[in-house]
């Protein structure tokens, strides 16, 4: 057992740390996690440490595997939804699959990674929740979570590209046709290359960065104001302390809507990108 990370600073509830630490109802205690030896003989990859966003993201798998996939097998044999959640679930589904999916991609190509967006909707989502849980942290407060969902994201977006225009023809047509003489054609198409080759990955980087802005200041701001408790002393206190227990309170509804509301906008911009790959200007 280790000593709580963040009992002197609220910042840390918002960073990544080799421990994991239980709610109030379950002991309150901290656990240190363990390093992990591959014993691959290459420096950098011999050993790691487990972290407690890696503990939250096997956990939203955990969670996406267990609630998804029997409410997916539910809704495939029935025709009519039963129920709260299941109802909830199927609106999720076909929200993205018709006012995000088939929008942005267009056409029945759209279906083909209607799952990829699903899977990326549903585990941010997941992701953002459980870091409103008490304990628990959000992994897309982390910029090497979200990098990675980006690089995902470019991934399927160069897999549709290729798949619709072919290996070559799609990175030609990252230029957009320039009605130029052909002298003068030879200079700028290297140049735009490179350029729509930049925004390529600047879109991705911009996707990645802003889904961890957005949930890291969150939890700076809840961990600012929960910090006005120790800085607040004497008969202060009395005064400061509920009414950053009822900012916190009120903010954590905002959040929840934040939660849902980033999920939605990394899920549509990663379909408008996939869009823009099939569709090419």
């Amino acid at each position: 057992m280790a000593e709580a990370h963040g009992s002197h600073n609220p910042l840390e509830h918002a960073m990544d740390h080799p421990t994991i630490e239980l709610p109030w109802g379950f002991g309150g205690r901290v656990f240190e996690l363990p390093r992990v030896h591959t014993g691959i003989p290459i420096e950098g990859f011999r050993d790691f440490q487990i972290t407690r966003f890696m503990v939250m993201e096997v956990l939203v798998a955990l969670a996406i595997i267990l609630i998804m996939v029997p409410l997916s097998r539910h809704a495939a044999k029935r025709s009519v939804s039963r129920g709260a959640f299941m109802n909830a679930f199927e609106a999720l589904v076909s929200f993205i699959r018709d006012k995000v999916a088939r929008p942005s991609i267009g056409g029945h190509g759209a279906d083909d990674f209607i799952p990829y967006l699903l899977t990326v909707f549903f585990f941010v989502l997941f992701n953002n929740l459980f870091g409103m849980i008490p304990g628990g942290a959000s992994a897309t407060g982390n910029i090497n979570v979200t990098a990675v969902l980006a690089i995902a994201t470019l991934g399927a977006v160069i897999f549709a590209g290729m798949r619709e225009s072919g290996p070559v023809q799609f990175w030609i047509k990252l230029v957009p046709t320039m009605d130029v003489p052909i002298w003068l054609k030879v200079f700028l198409w290297p140049l735009m290359f490179v350029i729509e080759l930049a925004g390529l990955l600047i879109r991705h980087f911009v996707l990645a960065v802003r889904l961890f802005a957005n949930m890291l200041a969150g939890h700076v701001v809840l961990g600012v104001i929960l910090g006005f408790i120790l800085l607040a002393g004497g008969n202060l206190a009395y005064f400061v302390t509920p009414a950053s227990v009822l900012g916190v309170v009120l903010l954590s509804f905002l959040e929840l809507l934040v939660a849902f509301l980033q999920a939605y906008i990394f899920t549509l911009l990663s379909a408008m990108f996939i869009g823009s790959a099939v569709h090419p200007h």
